[in-house]
């Protein structure tokens, strides 16, 4: 039986560098998804870091990612950049605005960057630590392929449709990342459990007749997500897609080429970022100033019950122990992977 062999993060950026290129990309988008893939699986999230690059890699060979893609973005009003990821990565329409994104915030003290044309934010909360990392308040919000039905409803209509925040600490402390689907998990556990042959706890997924199934293929052949927390998800998808897909992407989720397979052409779906100053609300200039002080404050207070764990703790140390032990791969999976260099 195949063992799982130990890679460093290097490594890790080596074979997904090689399988991106080989299939397809190159500059600004081969070098985000490359460091995309590995941030996921620095923070331990396989489905969306090397359990995925197949699939970005067969969406660059079918053209439904453009691997040559040249993001551009221009400021359309006094607090906000509109980015054209021209069907490349939205991990590479980021990057090319972020610089200008992230200085308008601070200047403003809000901004919002929306990106059209872009296809799977993959981790969102990504995108929104970056903001973090430069002193703000990172919201984002991506719509994506119909998977989801929403409450009442047996048909998928909304994608998972994730959103995301991060929040400065100062002090060096890691940010708070918060990261969640709007579903009441995300489709990529949904396959892991098919692939593994495990069953799905009751209420995670519909069958194609809308009816809760344990079977996870059930969900995947027809069948359909179901939104977390009833029709609260469902506020939330709409929210969602009115955002990223109504005022960023051309594409609401119902209108999108499927994330899952390599039909369709381009997915055109979109993101919707916003960024917030915190200096520019607390009136100091300089520093971590009177909000981050507040917040450890509350953050003190919360830590006081052991149960609690602060969003993106997980991540945090997975990082660590990845940086220094690396991360175990399974055989088929490196194989798999190899295979698109």
């Amino acid at each position: 039986m195949p063992h799982d062999e130990f890679l460093s993060l290097s490594d890790i950026r080596t074979l997904a560098h090689d399988a991106l290129k080989g299939s397809g990309a190159r500059g600004i988008q081969l070098e985000q998804a490359a460091l995309a893939i590995v941030d996921a699986e620095a923070d331990g999230l396989r489905t969306v870091g090397l359990g995925y690059l197949p699939r970005y890699c067969e969406h660059l060979r079918c053209n439904k990612i453009v691997g040559s893609a040249q993001p551009s973005h221009e400021q359309v009003a006094g607090s906000t950049i509109a980015s054209d990821a021209a069907q490349g990565f939205s991990f590479a329409a980021f990057h090319e605005a972020m610089d200008d994104f992230h200085a308008l915030a601070g200047a403003q003290g809000i901004a919002a960057l929306a990106i059209r044309r872009s296809s799977s934010a993959g981790i969102l909360g990504w995108f929104v630590e970056r903001s973090a990392n430069a002193g703000l308040i990172g919201i984002g919000f991506a719509n994506s392929s119909a998977l989801m039905a929403p409450h009442g409803a047996k048909r998928a209509f909304f994608g998972t449709n994730p959103l995301a925040f991060a929040v400065p600490r100062g002090d060096g402390r890691p940010a708070l990342v918060g990261d969640m689907a709007t579903s009441q998990v995300a489709y990529v556990t949904v396959k892991q459990h098919a692939a593994e042959g495990k069953p799905i706890p009751l209420g995670w997924g519909l069958d194609r007749h809308g009816a809760p199934t344990t079977d996870p293929n059930d969900v995947l052949d027809g069948g359909a997500m179901a939104p977390a927390g009833g029709y609260k998800g469902s506020l939330l998808a709409l929210l969602v897609d009115a955002l990223a897909g109504g005022l960023a992407g051309p594409n609401f989720s119902f209108q999108a080429s499927l994330f899952g397979n390599n039909e369709g052409g381009p997915c055109d779906v979109g993101q919707m970022f916003i960024a917030l100053a915190p200096t520019c609300f607390t009136g100091i200039q300089a520093g971590p100033g009177p909000f981050a002080e507040r917040l450890e404050v509350m953050l003190s207070a919360l830590g006081q019950d052991d149960g609690v764990h602060l969003p993106g703790d997980s991540r945090h140390a997975h990082r660590e122990t990845a940086a220094a032990q690396g991360i175990a791969v399974p055989a088929d999976l490196l194989d798999r992977i190899r295979s698109y260099a």
